[in-house]
């Protein structure tokens, strides 16, 4: 219940800036932005470009909570993007490139994973907040590339979790900030 009260104060709070890529190459039909609650993954697939060094894979795409690019850095938030290929095909090579504020020991600032974008139905990329090392407030971008080119590029921008309250506890996790 208290999930749905969440998303529903939400839907009626009004949107937090607009939701707008960086640039969208002509490859790329559609592309959608937000924040998002991931459902529980199914699977890891191993990314040792990541510091974590794997993506969790899921089964069904999550609707965004908002198409705000503005992100409170809370445990369980991911934000990302969906996109559709425009061939029906879709893309396959695809490397998705995050930069963000140095974290971890060594002051990472770049990681990246490989997937893919549909053609038919839109695809889901995104980074989920699951460590404390990753709550890092300031401009992130995430970066879709196939064959060293750009498809779509998205900057985000961090904050901390008491500037969006609402946002910050929609995945249900706020109180593991206390």
């Amino acid at each position: 219940m208290k999930h749905w009260l969440t998303f529903f104060l939400l839907m009626l709070a009004p949107t937090l800036g607009s939701a707008d890529p960086d640039m969208v190459s002509s490859e790329i039909a559609s592309i959608e932005i937000g924040i998002v609650c991931p459902p529980d993954p199914i699977s890891v697939k191993p990314a040792p470009n990541t510091l974590a060094g794997a993506t969790h894979i899921i089964d069904e795409s999550p609707p965004f909570v908002s198409n705000s690019q503005i992100v409170p850095a809370a445990y369980g938030v991911g934000f990302g993007v969906k996109s559709l290929a425009r061939r029906e095909e879709g893309l396959e090579g695809v490397t998705i490139a995050i930069t963000h504020p140095p974290m971890g020991d060594a002051g990472t600032t770049m990681q990246s994973f490989g997937t893919r974008i549909s053609g038919i139905d839109p695809s889901i990329s995104f980074y989920q907040f699951d460590y404390g090392y990753e709550l890092q407030p300031g401009t992130w971008t995430m970066t879709a590339l196939r064959n060293g080119k750009p498809l779509y590029a998205v900057t985000f921008e961090v904050v901390s979790p008491e500037t969006l309250p609402d946002l910050a506890a929609a995945c249900g996790y706020l109180e593991l900030l206390s």
